[in-house]
């Protein structure tokens, strides 16, 4: 039996970056949207970055441990810290099990990720 409970690291909270923004063509971004949206995309306009998130997108399960995401052209250390500036982005959440971290994609940031990208314009309900 191990003395390691399973504790949540603190980052951003997806229910609170997550659907944010209407549709892009939808009309102008209020300025905490802007800022919110920027932190997001900033997050991963690093290649290193979107590496890892595609990482952890992709892994078997929806989750990867730390100890997994190897083979990404910098040190551990450099991956811990990208991994914590996703998670701080929003876009990744994580679980201590133990002595190892494991990460997944927050769902709900990146569909409203997505869905301030659509351009198709909106459709009137009347």
């Amino acid at each position: 039996m191990s003395k390691y409970g399973v504790v949540e690291l603190p980052g951003l909270d997806p229910e609170t970056v997550g659907p944010c923004c209407p549709p892009i063509a939808a009309g102008e971004l209020s300025v905490p949207d802007a800022k919110r949206m920027a932190a997001m995309f900033k997050a991963l306009s690093d290649p290193v970055r979107l590496r890892l998130f595609s990482k952890v997108a992709s892994h078997p399960g929806g989750e990867a441990c730390v100890c997994d995401i190897l083979d990404v052209g910098v040190s551990q250390p450099t991956v811990s810290h990208h991994l914590k500036k996703l998670r701080e982005a929003g876009l990744l959440t994580s679980e201590r099990r133990g002595t190892w971290v494991y990460y997944r994609v927050a769902p709900s940031v990146v569909a409203a990720m997505s869905a301030m990208l659509d351009l198709r314009p909106a459709v009137s309900s009347s």
